[in-house]
């Protein structure tokens, strides 16, 4: 059985080398600690950090050989929620949603039964498939979607 190349560091965007590879991963998927990755070409690839990271679009994970593999955020069933935005976002934050703020519109993933209750609320819904940046929130990258490197969150969950 043969190792797979270990990520020996994450080259923050924007990365101008040629990359060896690229990564398509959702909002959840980009926020990583341990876990086996497999690029578009297929090279498979363990990433094995100290902390939970969170990575963004443009980064490269460095393999220590010279080759990087680009990190690239893909699609996902999103819905564009318009209405009474403090009101939604209001709702929304009070379950514990993941939403992206735009400056006329709240984007959250397609779900059901939020959707049921964003309809019920006055909202206008339309369906999308887009890369997701949701709000990073109080706690940090693994709550939201801000970009921040080399920390990560510890037991009690605050960003370090």
């Amino acid at each position: 059985m043969t190792a797979l190349p270990l990520v020996h560091a994450i080259r923050l965007a924007p990365v101008d080398d040629a990359l060896a590879d690229t990564i398509a991963l959702t909002h959840e998927e980009r926020l990583v600690r341990r876990r086996r990755l497999v690029g578009a070409g297929g090279l498979a690839v363990m990433v094995d950090l100290p902390r939970m990271t969170a990575l963004a679009p443009g980064d490269a994970l460095d393999l220590g050989d010279g080759r990087l593999v680009g990190i690239i955020a893909a699609p996902e069933a999103l819905v564009e929620v318009r209405g009474d935005l403090p009101r939604l976002a209001w709702h929304i934050g009070n379950r514990h949603t993941p939403c992206q703020i735009g400056p006329d519109c709240l984007i959250v993933r397609a779900e059901r039964v939020m959707e049921a209750m964003l309809r019920g609320l006055g909202a206008s819904l339309t369906p999308l498939q887009a890369p997701f940046f949701p709000e990073g929130g109080a706690y940090g990258p693994a709550h939201g979607g801000a970009h921040q490197h080399g920390g990560g969150l510890d037991v009690l969950g605050m960003v370090t």
